[in-house]
This record gives C-alpha cells, structure tokens and sequence, in this order.
C-alpha cells in the first residue's frame, strides 16, 4: 500500500468577522514573507564576498518578529511558518535553475495562505470546518471527503470576487495496480479546438469561452479605465469586470475537467507533444489563443485522473515531426502552416491534424513498447 494525496476544494461562507481575519492572515503572511526576503537580501549585499559566512546562513524565522510587529500574534502562527517554507523553496527552485530570483509579493497577487493539521487543530464537522483561529467556518460540502483520506494541511484563497476558497489537502494508502495497456490515443494539440484525437479524427471542440467574451470584456475594461481609481464607481465596475473574467475560467476548467475525465476513462494510455506553449505563442503570436485553450491545465488534470486509475500519460519530443510526417509510408516532406491538408507522394491525403495525431499515436505505442 502506497501513500497516496488528492485534494478536495470547497466554498467556504466565512462570517464578516471571519473574513477580516482571513484577510488579515493574507496580508500577514505577505508581510512575513516580503520581511524574510528583504533580510536575505541585505544579508547577501553585506557578506557577499564573505563565502564562509554566506555558508553559515539561516533563514529567518517569522517568531522573531512577533516582537517588533504585534499584530503577527493575532493569525494563525502555522500560516506564517508555511510562508518561511514557501521562500526557502523558492531559492531552492532558483539555484536549481527552475525558477527566476524570488520576488515581494504585492497586495494584487493571488489572495492565500496554507496551514497545516497539528493535533487535531483542523476537522470537519457538521458542514463547518475547524480551523485554527477561525474557529468553525460554514463550508459548502458538495462532495464527501472519505473516511480514510486524513487531512494533512489546508489552503485558503479569495477570488477578484470576493469569494472564499478552501483546498483540503488529504492522505491515503491505496495500491493502485498498473493498467494492461490495449486502448491508445494520440492527441495532436489544436489552436482553436483544444486538440484531434488519432481515432477517427475525433476533436474537442473547445468552446474558446475567451474569444467569445473577448467584446464584452474589452468593453467592460474600457469603461473601468474612466473611472477613478479607488472611487464607488471604480470598485463597482472592478467587480463587474472580475465576476465576467471569473466566470470564463469557471466554463474553462469545468470543460477542460469533463474532457479529462472522458479520455481518461475510456483509454489506457494518452499520448501528447511536450510543446513549448510559451514559445509557440510568442513565435506565432496566438497568446491570446493559448490562453484560451488552458492546454497546460488540461495536461495537469489529464495527468492525475490517468494516474488515479493506473494508466499513462506518454510526451513524446517537442522536435518529432508529427506534422511533416506521413503516417502512412512514413515519408517526411515540408509543410507549410497555411496548408491544412496532408498529402503525400504514396497517395495518402488527410487533415493536418488528423496526420499528426496518427503519429503522435504510433510514437507513442514505441515508446511504451521500450519502456
């Protein structure tokens, strides 16, 4: 039996007074975090050519200052270590070359803090949930958390909206048994439809949920840019604005969840590209597009949901060439964006994308058959 997490997010209904000090937690926490790196910083500036006290170093821990700043009393003290945790691994995740130099959080960045479970400071109980210093919120249980999922830590968040979250992470053991693998699909990604299956050119028909308010949400930003900041009427048409710009990424995620969900039950393995988004949306200039699409969300719950069933997600190289390839006689020629359709020498015609979700499916199949 292996440990196993899965994360469970609600709606929590905190009262006025509960909300203040929830918010009052995110700002302590960005105040503890900001405080620490400042410190490290002027730390690095003093003794920079000082290699064996720069060897010496430890990071500053938020009890001391409790003393100089009161008011860091007031919240729940595990929220603040959490935000010691956080910048410990984001100069751990910068020496490894896999993120840019920490940087101050600022007041508009996402709205959160994490605490964790200490003898029994954290339960569900009769639709609330106990936390430390809140006491009992009322939370939206829409879905029962089993009884052997234990609870590890909990991260609370606000939406632009004003909404409160609540994701509760939990532990279990389970085995999960690997999956004979029979049933296979390629997926070739789709700038206007999220992507192609290689079965019979199946495709997802994403919505573009973004593209079609992008008229009104202009609008909307149009008529906030006239408003003066901090103003009532500044407030209202933010809110406005925000409940539009959350609404499509509400359709975006529960669209990309349901398709997910839908491949993952039907195949054993799925196999995709490992695209650069980031540089294909730069080179092309289809940022809007991309975004759009939500693919690295969808390759996120993909990933889990296969996994939850012992089945598995398969990334070929970026550089294959999936699209110049024919699928049939294996041939590679040249192929132009602006022409949609596959035709080779040996008398294959097909879609593009059709094409390539083929041999995305095909590279796939080898690269299982050495794993």
């Amino acid at each position: 039996m292996t440990k196993q997490n899965k994360a469970y997010k609600f709606r929590l209904l905190p009262t006025e007074k509960q909300a203040l000090l929830i918010r009052q937690t995110f700002g302590c926490v960005r105040f503890t975090y900001n405080k620490m790196l400042t410190e490290r910083k002027e730390f690095y500036e003093t003794y920079k050519e000082n290699k064996a006290k720069l060897q010496k170093e430890k990071f500053p821990t938020p009890a001391k200052y409790k003393q100089e700043f009161p008011f860091l009393k007031e919240v729940d003290s595990l929220a603040l270590a959490n935000a010691q945790l956080n910048l410990k691994k984001a100069y751990k995740n910068f020496f490894a070359g896999r993120a840019g130099f920490p940087t101050f959080k600022s007041g508009k960045s996402k709205q959160s803090y994490t605490t964790n479970v200490v003898n029994g400071n954290i339960a569900i109980l009769d639709g609330h949930i106990k936390l430390p210093k809140l006491k009992r919120v009322k939370l939206n249980l829409h879905r029962v958390i089993p009884a052997e999922h234990i609870i590890k830590s909990c991260t609370l968040s606000m939406t632009k909206t004003g909404k409160y979250y609540i994701s509760i992470l939990t532990e279990y053991r389970k085995e999960i048994p690997l999956v004979m693998i029979t049933n296979v699909v390629g997926l070739d990604f789709a700038m206007n439809g999220l992507y192609v299956e290689s079965e019979q050119g199946e495709k997802a028909n994403y919505p573009r949920f973004y593209r079609q308010k992008l008229d009104k949400l202009a609008k909307e930003q149009r008529v906030l840019a006239r408003k003066q900041r901090g103003s009532t009427r500044f407030e209202k048409q933010r809110l406005k604005l925000a409940k539009l710009q959350e609404k499509t990424a509400n359709q975006r995620r529960n669209f990309l969840h349901y398709q997910s969900k839908d491949l993952a039950d039907t195949f054993d393995a799925v196999v995709i590209e490992d695209l650069n988004m980031k540089g294909m949306a730069q080179a092309f200039h289809f940022g809007k597009s991309v975004h759009d699409n939500g693919w690295g969300m969808f390759i996120l719950f993909l990933t889990y949901k296969l996994k939850e069933q012992g089945k598995q997600l398969v990334k070929i190289d970026r550089w294959f060439p999936s699209t110049e390839k024919c699928s049939c006689c294996g041939k590679v020629k040249e192929m132009p964006f602006s022409e949609r359709m596959y035709q080779c020498s040996c008398g294959y015609i097909a879609d593009r994308d059709d094409n390539a979700a083929i041999n995305i499916k095909k590279e796939g199949i080898r690269l299982l058959a050495l794993s």
